[in-house]
């Protein structure tokens, strides 16, 4: 990615984020609903992307009134043409595939007015809008707008994200974080070009195709999978895996008899290949025991995903897990997972999402338990940080309790989607 293009996307963000708290303050808005169920079908990396276009695909109502419209069938049938005519004439010109597979910035818009156009409060449309968007949180900072507008944004990101996934992982352009979230091939090498004609020939024959997004998805998350890059449904559907033990403790949990909702421990990624679990991840693992042995919370979460070296195969939750049960000797039913952050911001924003999901208190603190120096980062640079990088704060600092130990509060907001990170959206 481009230095220009990436101050443009974080500007985009920040403006959005802006607009949002003004709009807010003065007239509130919806909010989501702790107890809604995400609809995933047999795609996370889809759905924690774009879950506008996962709900286009998976509600069979609304599914078959897009189908039914003439103009957005006919914008899937201009894209898939040009996806067959790339695999027809692109040969060995990289760019020549991957513009075929992206959304125009005229397609963009013609089919964001043409969704406004369609929209009415009682059909399938209004109902998406209703029953799925605004209490799923996915697109929060747009949920001060009226519903047509809602959807037209939530249309645009999701459109945005496509086109990043491919730009990426097709195309080959820097990422937001080049040193662990690049491209896996070399886009100049002369067999290149023939891996993405087979992406095409591929996604032309989704089961789908005809809808105005299916080939272009198919051809962005295939992107991801030849890439490796995955992550983002590891371990997924979470509470039935790594946290099932967890959750089922968390329902007889009095939280009146707890300070904290959780101690959080952020982590460290070795930079060693064919290492497991660094040294700092194992020292914050036994400063948050020391934490929760003085009775502080009833939860360690530890959080991190497959970072550090580039495309490790180690996971930083799962090991810190590992650590935390098998040298410490730490309950599993008192240990939740967040295997997805690549940074700090994330680490953060993906715990209070799992705080919100779950029904824990958004109005009880956490704790962060870490080294020194990353402490002090979390309260001094971070929020600054995320409102750069995410558009929003995913949680608002309390008090510092020690160097290694500091509270914070989870914030609703961390449940909007992050479009341009594909393995932590």
């Amino acid at each position: 990615m481009s230095v220009a293009l990436s101050v443009k996307i974080h500007l985009m963000k920040y403006t959005a984020s802006l607009l949002f708290f003004l709009f807010v303050t003065s007239y509130g808005f919806a909010q989501p609903r702790a107890s809604y169920k995400m609809i995933s079908g047999d795609n996370y990396a889809a759905s924690k992307n774009c879950y506008l276009l996962t709900l286009f695909e998976e509600i069979p109502a609304l599914n078959h009134f897009l189908k039914e419209d003439s103009i957005l069938t006919m914008i899937g049938r201009d894209k898939k043409a040009q996806l067959l005519a790339a695999i027809k004439n692109c040969g060995n010109t990289v760019s020549c595939y991957t513009d075929a597979a992206k959304f125009t910035p005229a397609e963009i818009k013609e089919v964001g007015g043409r969704l406004v156009a369609l929209y009415q409060p009682e059909n399938e449309l209004g109902e998406l809008v209703k029953d799925q968007l605004i209490p799923s949180g996915c697109y929060y900072l747009y949920a001060a707008m009226d519903h047509k507008q809602l959807l037209l944004k939530a249309w645009e990101q999701d459109a945005r994200c496509v086109n990043h996934m491919i730009d990426v992982y097709a195309a080959g352009k820097k990422p937001n974080y080049a040193k662990i979230d690049s491209i896996s091939f070399n886009v100049l090498d002369r067999g290149y070009p023939e891996l993405l004609a087979m992406n095409a020939s591929l996604s032309v024959n989704t089961h789908n195709g005809n809808s105005f997004y299916a080939s272009l998805l198919s051809f962005a998350l295939t992107s991801l999978d030849i890439n490796e890059r995955y992550q983002a449904a590891d371990y997924e559907p979470l509470n039935e895996t790594e946290n099932k033990s967890a959750l089922a403790y968390a329902k007889k949990v009095d939280w009146d008899n707890f300070k904290y909702t959780l101690i959080l421990v952020p982590g460290e990624g070795p930079e060693e290949a064919g290492v497991a679990l660094s040294a700092g991840g194992m020292l914050r693992c036994r400063l948050a025991v020391l934490q929760y042995k003085n009775g502080l919370a009833p939860f360690i979460m530890v959080s991190g995903g497959c970072v550090h070296p580039f495309k490790t195969k180690y996971n930083e939750a799962i090991e810190m897990k590992k650590y935390l049960m098998q040298t410490l000797h730490i309950p599993e039913k008192v240990i939740l997972i967040e295997p997805h952050a690549r940074h700090t911001t994330t680490n953060l924003r993906n715990c209070a999402r799992i705080i919100f999901t779950n029904g824990f208190p958004m109005d009880k603190p956490c704790i962060t338990s870490t080294a020194k120096s990353q402490s002090y980062y979390i309260t001094s640079i971070m929020p600054s940080r995320c409102e750069q990088e995410l558009g929003y704060l995913p949680y608002k600092n309390g008090k510092r309790l020690s160097d290694h130990e500091a509270e914070f509060y989870p914030l609703a907001a961390a449940l909007q989607i992050d479009f341009d990170e594909p393995m932590d959206p």
